[in-house]
């Protein structure tokens, strides 16, 4: 059985996988960041002296679980970009020192493709298909002909998805991160209460903006003064739709444009239930059959980087020693 070792570092989760194949995840760690909450944000200092403490006991405990030693690991799958560049340094170096002493493969693996093939951590992807990347730091549509092969479709212009949910969350007063509380408020409310933006709709771009919802959101509870317990359901609810609605227009039209009958959703905030609900009832009315991974292989975790590590040294392609991180890049083909 080959077995991959995956380490994700890039924000604020440390997480370490070994993945298989033949077997899928064999054993799978992830250590939460708790402290960021009460600044209402990462605080990229505390995330990478965290990484510091944390990186080696998760490593430790995966190795323990799945039984295996450093000589056991046919290779290594580190993120190195995009990210924090102090958090993404601290898993690199340590990728790095584990290659170099056991002689074992590294790839480097951009975060992106990470959340892309989170998809084929439990059975390969159909392709050619197209993958939406939403997630706090990420907003983007592409087409994957297959595992290294990727086309960039559309993209957001200011704002992520995420991004926007969070700091609507802050606005409305309720605890970091702001998606998964927007989500559990908006269960209350009333989503056609508030009719908030949905920029570029007409545009005829797989683009998205998210930065005149947010002022939009601000103005109306501005507006609105004190806000009763259903008001803020209310705003979240239709803050919610709006992000949403934006997401699943602009993911029926690359489907349309592109033809395509597989779709994907990646990314944090796939872990929404609403987004899944209506992407899978618009796209599917498109024509294209809808998947998304496991709730815990949705937010940054080293099962996907371990699964990525897997496709790209199988085929050949792996980094030396002079791998450097990256804090923002494209995601390019390298198939």
């Amino acid at each position: 059985m080959r077995l991959y070792l995956g380490i994700e570092t890039s924000c604020d989760d440390t997480s370490c996988a070994i993945y298989s194949p033949e077997e899928g995840v064999v054993a799978y760690r992830t250590a939460a960041q708790l402290d960021h909450a009460k600044y209402g944000g990462v605080v990229p200092e505390i995330a990478s002296r965290t990484h510091m403490k944390t990186l080696l006991p998760v490593y430790e405990t995966v190795m323990e679980e799945a039984s295996v030693g450093p000589g056991d690991l046919a290779g290594i799958g580190v993120t190195n970009g995009p990210g924090l560049t102090g958090s993404l340094l601290v898993g690199l170096s340590f990728a790095k020192a584990l290659a170099y002493g056991s002689g074992i493969p590294l790839a480097g693996i951009h975060h992106i493709e990470g959340h892309i093939l989170a998809n084929a951590i439990d059975g390969p992807m159909e392709t050619p298909a197209i993958a939406l990347v939403v997630s706090g730091g990420h907003t983007q549509l592409f087409s994957v002909e297959r595992p290294g092969r990727y086309g960039f479709l559309g993209g957001t212009r200011d704002d992520a998805a995420g991004e926007a949910f969070d700091k609507i969350g802050k606005i409305l007063g309720l605890p970091y991160p702001g998606g998964p509380s927007i989500e559990n408020a908006a269960r209350g409310g009333n989503a056609a209460a508030f009719d908030f933006p949905r920029a570029m709709r007409n545009s005829g771009e797989c683009d998205f903006s998210f930065s005149g919802l947010k002022t939009a959101v601000r103005l109306k509870v501005e507006e609105l003064g004190a806000l009763s317990s259903q008001v803020v359901a209310d705003v979240a609810a239709s803050a919610q739709e709006a992000i949403v609605d934006a997401l699943a227009l602009k993911s029926v039209m690359a489907v349309e444009k592109t033809g395509t009958s597989r779709f994907y959703i990646a990314g944090g905030v796939a872990a929404n239930g609403r987004l899944r609900e209506v992407i899978r009832e618009r796209v599917g009315n498109a024509g294209a059959e809808v998947s998304w991974p496991p709730i815990g292989y949705c937010t940054d975790n080293a099962a996907m980087i371990a699964c990525a590590s897997w496709y790209h040294l199988s085929a050949g392609r792996g980094d030396g020693l002079d791998l450097n991180t990256f804090p923002r890049g494209e995601l390019v083909s390298w198939a």
